[in-house]
């Protein structure tokens, strides 16, 4: 097949793709709607770390987890969620909420939106229970 129709095919099909997979639905971004589903995903990356207390971000985007083996964060990644541990991070308030430093190469970085009450708070918690 000549390039000059395989490359529009291409190009035609993923479009096609992205747009069926928005109109289903499956693009939306993921919410965390009640602790039990912040505690769900904690739980699914850190199975032997119950969480002892969850905090919600006012958009339902990110959660502070509090441990026995110390604070961790859960947040939205697109239409996905994770949670790391927050031990040797290095938090920052920004101009929409906090950006989080991590010693790990996976989530070198973290950005939370959070409403200004909420960006300061959390590092107080997050450093009390570190």
């Amino acid at each position: 097949m000549p390039l000059s129709v395989l490359l529009p095919l291409v190009v035609c099909g993923i479009i096609g793709i992205a747009v069926i997979l928005h109109l289903l639905g499956l693009s939306r971004p993921a919410r965390l709607e009640g602790s039990a589903r912040a505690s769900a995903v904690w739980l699914r990356e850190f199975p032997d770390a119950p969480p002892t207390r969850v905090i919600l971000s006012h958009d339902g985007q990110a959660a502070l987890i509090e441990t026995e083996a110390g604070s961790g964060v859960v947040w939205a990644m697109g239409a996905d969620t994770t949670a790391r541990y927050l031990g040797g991070a290095r938090i920052r308030r920004t101009a929409k909420g906090l950006r989080i430093d991590l010693p790990d190469f996976t989530a070198p970085h973290i950005r939370l939106r959070l409403d200004p009450d909420e960006a300061a708070q959390w590092p107080s918690h997050m450093k009390d229970s570190a």
